[in-house]
C-alpha cells in the first residue's frame, strides 16, 4: 500500500516554479499574485498566511489585501477593477467563502480570466471543457491529477468514479480525467449524495477521487482490491486527546480501506500541499502568457 506524497510532489512542483521564476526574473518580469481575504473567518485567514509566505519564499510579489466584514459588493468590485488593472499582478485570488452580502459568483466573473489563477471564470470552465491549453484549471483537481501521474498511475483506459459534484473539485475533476493525454483518457463516472447504491458503483472504480467533504465517508466496502484512492477531504473532528482538541482527517476512513489499495494518499500530507503548489504553478503560468 504505497503512500502518494502530496508534500513530496509538490516540492517537485514548486522546484518547478522557483526555475521558472527565476528566467522570468532575468528577463526583467517578477510574477504577481494578489489575494483577497473578506472578513476574518480564522481558516480563511491562515489559509490566506499560507499563500503568502509560499509566494515570498519562491520570490512571487505577492499581495494580501485584507478588508473588513462590512466590505460591500461594490467595494470589493472596485478592488477587483483596480487589481484587473495592475501590470504587476498576474494572479487574482478572492478567498472563498466571503461574507453573506457578497455575490461570490459575480465577483469571479469580475476578475479578468487572463487572471483567474483559481479556474472559477466561466471563460476557463469553457477552456477546460475545450481541452485549450491556455485555460486555468482549478487548483485541487490539478493537484490530483499531478498526483496519479507523478505516481506512475495509468489513467488511460482506467475507469474513475469522482464522489463528488463541486465545480470547485468534483466537476473540473471528471473534465480532466476525460481529457486527451497525460493523467486523462479515463472512463469517468460522477457519483454524488443522490447516488443510488453509491458502493456498488465505486467498487467498479480503478481510481477513486473521494471530494464529498464528510469525514470517513469511503469505508472498505466502497474499495476494490488494488484501487487507488485520492482523497480530497480535509474535515477537522474532534480528538479531545490531541493538544489542540481537534484533528485533520480526509473523506476516506484511511485505517480500513489503505491496505485495500495499490495507492493511496495521507490526510494531511496529500492533496493538501498540492492545492497551494498548483496555485503558484498558475501564477507563474499567467505570467508567462501575459507576456505572449
Amino acid at each position: 500500500m504505497p503512500l502518494i506524497s502530496g508534500t513530496q510532489v509538490a516540492e517537485k512542483v514548486l522546484a518547478e516554479c522557483h526555475r521558472d521564476i527565476a528566467a522570468l526574473k532575468a528577463r526583467g518580469v517578477t510574477p504577481g499574485l494578489a489575494v483577497v481575504l473578506v472578513g476574518d473567518d480564522p481558516a480563511s485567514r491562515a489559509y490566506v498566511r499560507s499563500k503568502d509566505k509560499k509566494c515570498r519564499d519562491l520570490g512571487l510579489h505577492s499581495v494580501k489585501l485584507e478588508l473588513p466584514a462590512t466590505t460591500s459588493q461594490a467595494e470589493l468590485l472596485e478592488v477587483v477593477a483596480k487589481l484587473n488593472a495592475d501590470p504587476a499582478i498576474h494572479g487574482i485570488l478572492v478567498q472563498s467563502p466571503p461574507p453573506k452580502q457578497i455575490d461570490e459568483a459575480a465577483i469571479v466573473r469580475a476578475i479578468d480570466p487572463a487572471k483567474d489563477v483559481d479556474g472559477f471564470h466561466p471563460v476557463n470552465v469553457a477552456k477546460l471543457a475545450l481541452e485549450d491549453p491556455t485555460g486555468f484549471v482549478p487548483c485541487t483537481p490539478l493537484g490530483c491529477q499531478r498526483l496519479l501521474i507523478e505516481a506512475g498511475i495509468e489513467t488511460k483506459g482506467a475507469h474513475a468514479v469522482v464522489i463528488g459534484r463541486s465545480m470547485i473539485v468534483g466537476k473540473p475533476m471528471a473534465m480532466l480525467l476525460m481529457a486527451k493525454g497525460p493523467g486523462g483518457d479515463a472512463t469517468v463516472t460522477v457519483a454524488h449524495s443522490r447516488t443510488r447504491d453509491l458502493a456498488a458503483i465505486t467498487r467498479q472504480a480503478d481510481i477513486i477521487i473521494a471530494a464529498i467533504g464528510r469525514p470517513y465517508f469511503v469505508k472498505a466496502e466502497h474499495v476494490k482490491e488494488g484501487a487507488v484512492v485520492i482523497d480530497v477531504g480535509i474535515n477537522r473532528v474532534e480528538a479531545p486527546d490531541t493538544e489542540k482538541g481537534y484533528k485533520l482527517v480526509g473523506d476516506v476512513a484511511f485505517d480500513e480501506v489503505a491496505p485495500k489499495c495499490r495507492a493511496i494518499t495521507p490526510v494531511p500530507g496529500g492533496v493538501g500541499p498540492m492545492t497551494i503548489a498548483m496555485l503558484m504553478a498558475n501564477t507563474v503560468k499567467a505570467c508567462k502568457q501575459s507576456l505572449q
